[in-house]
């Protein structure tokens, strides 16, 4: 059986997390980002069905998104952590 990956394991944050993503990838809608990062990455990334990328190419949508994601949580917990002091 296959293990799904896709769990969301505290529901009440998805809202947040999709502004996140908007936010990350200067987009007004959370599901137009993977399209503009593809877009600035060079990946030919379609509406609908994409099974002619490769790994790579759709790894460098998701990672660079995700990172960007990861940097900008850092950048907020730190500002936090600055605000309390």
């Amino acid at each position: 059986m296959a293990r799904r990956r896709n769990n969301i394991l505290v529901p009440e944050a998805k809202e947040g997390v999709d502004q996140l993503k908007a936010k990350v990838a200067n987009t007004e809608r959370p599901e137009d980002a993977k399209f503009e990062v593809a877009k600035e990455v060079g990946v030919p990334l379609q509406d609908g069905y994409n099974g002619g990328l490769t790994s790579r190419e759709a790894g460098k949508i998701g990672g660079n998104l995700g990172g960007n994601m990861v940097r900008e949580m850092v950048k907020m917990a730190e500002q936090q952590l600055k605000n309390q002091q």
